[in-house]
This record gives C-alpha cells, sequence and structure tokens, in this order.
C-alpha cells in the first residue's frame, strides 16, 4: 500500500469517532475529471466512518441541471467555481459549506508513446485524424481545450477534427478507445503519484487558459446528514490534499 494512501486511511480512522453512532448514506455527486481519486476516498470512507458513500460521476453543467430538476444528491463535486456557487446564491447549499478543493490541469494526451511531443507541437502539425474535447457547454475541462486553441490560433484549423464527449470522463475514453487519436484530457486522468502512468503527453501552461478551479459545496437536502458532513471533513483532511496533489491538482 502506498504510504500517502496508508495515512490517509488512518486520518479517516480519527475522522470515524466523530460521525454519528448510527450510519447515514451520502449521495455524492462528482465531476467526472475526479474519478480516480474520488474511488479511492469513497473506499476508505466506508471502510471507516461508519456512513456509506454513494458516488454519480459526470459533467458538471449536466450535473447542476440535474439538481436544479430536484436529483437526491446531498454533496456536489464540481469541475469549476461558477455552478457551486450559483447554487449557492440560489439558496440551493448548506451555507458555509462551499469551497475550493482543488485547480485543475488540463493536458493532451495519446495513449500511444512518442504521439504527443512535449511542447504540443502535435497540434499545429495535423498529423491526426480526431481531436477529441468535452463539451465546452458542460464541462469546464472542456472549456479550457477551447480556450488553449484558441489562445493558439489554431481553432479554426482545429474544429474540423475535432469529436465532443459529454464530460471529461467520455473524452478520456475516446482516446483510450482509439475513436479519436489525441484528446484534451484532466492529467489527473493520466498522472497517479507525480507520474504519467502510461502514452505521451503535454501538461497545457496554465497561461494557456483559465484557472481550472475545482469547488465542492454540501447541499440542502444534506444540511442535517451527518454523512455529508463527514465526508467533507475526509476531501478536506491534510492527507486526502496530498492524496489529490498525486493527481496532478493544485491544492492550498
Amino acid at each position: 500500500m502506498r504510504p500517502f494512501i496508508r495515512s490517509l486511511l488512518s486520518t479517516a480512522f480519527a475522522l470515524a469517532f466523530s460521525v454519528a453512532a448510527h450510519a447515514d448514506e451520502v449521495q455524492v455527486a462528482v465531476a467526472a475529471n475526479f474519478t480516480a481519486p474520488a474511488k479511492v476516498l469513497e473506499a476508505i470512507f466506508n471502510k471507516t466512518t461508519g456512513h456509506t458513500a454513494k458516488l454519480s460521476y459526470g459533467a458538471t453543467g449536466a450535473f447542476y441541471t440535474q439538481i436544479k430538476n430536484g436529483a437526491p444528491f446531498d454533496v456536489f463535486i464540481a469541475a469549476d467555481a461558477p455552478r457551486p456557487t450559483k447554487l449557492e446564491q440560489e439558496g440551493d447549499t448548506v451555507p458555509g459549506t462551499r469551497f475550493v478543493y482543488a485547480v485543475g490541469q488540463l493536458a493532451l494526451w495519446s495513449p500511444k508513446p512518442g504521439v504527443v511531443d512535449a511542447q504540443g507541437a502535435v497540434l499545429k502539425s495535423g498529423q491526426f485524424n480526431k481531436l477529441a474535447i468535452a463539451n465546452p457547454k458542460l464541462a469546464p475541462y472542456g472549456e479550457a481545450a477551447v480556450q488553449t486553441m484558441t489562445k493558439l490560433g489554431l481553432y479554426q484549423a482545429l474544429e474540423p477534427k475535432l469529436v465532443q464527449g459529454q464530460s471529461i470522463g467520455q473524452t478520456f475514453n475516446f482516446v483510450r478507445s482509439g475513436n479519436a487519436d489525441i484528446g484534451f484530457v484532466a492529467l489527473a486522468q493520466i498522472q497517479e503519484a507525480g507520474r504519467i502512468q502510461n502514452g505521451s503527453a503535454w501538461v497545457v501552461p496554465d497561461d494557456l487558459h483559465a484557472p481550472i478551479v475545482q469547488e465542492a459545496v454540501i447541499l440542502k437536502r444534506a444540511a442535517h446528514n451527518p454523512a455529508a458532513k463527514a465526508w467533507v471533513d475526509l476531501l478536506q483532511s491534510p492527507k486526502a490534499k496530498e492524496l489529490i496533489r498525486g493527481y496532478g491538482y493544485s491544492v492550498k
């Protein structure tokens, strides 16, 4: 077991003593880019707190619409800041519970070695058939991808090659399956413990797109749900932050 996961387990055991005596359940809407670290946290939470977390993964924009339409989520882990802020302004959250849990990083990726160079020059060369991005209207990482191509002066030239996923998760699968040659994905989808796991990638410089500030918030229906608070406590713990950094996010 990796040292940071072992330490995270110790933290979670300590949190277990602060939860209610009876078990509760928390329904968590998780932005697709955060799938890998969220699964680690889910396993630890379910084993150590006495509560149960049920996680759903998808696009932040789609989750916002579902929440507004009454979807039974207790915690929203978004890929941006505007949508949690908007839910707070609209009275759909527990006051004072919104916080930044990570700042995301965009990457251009291919599962094949040597396809994507370290400077992203492959975009200018056009030596590929399809480029996958997430729907920029639903997914902040898709919006960041469009901003990057626009800043580089390449968007119009690349637009005919684009294929869109409804979430960054679907976009990643397009590239992994070979339905797209390369794609803009979340660094967290291809990195673990500080290392790119396979293929070739260009980590997009921060100055090519707006910061991908990611916020989480407890939703109004969970105001008296101790499992929701326990989940947020775990997410904000020092060892959870160490885990999140290992997936390529910036964390304060």
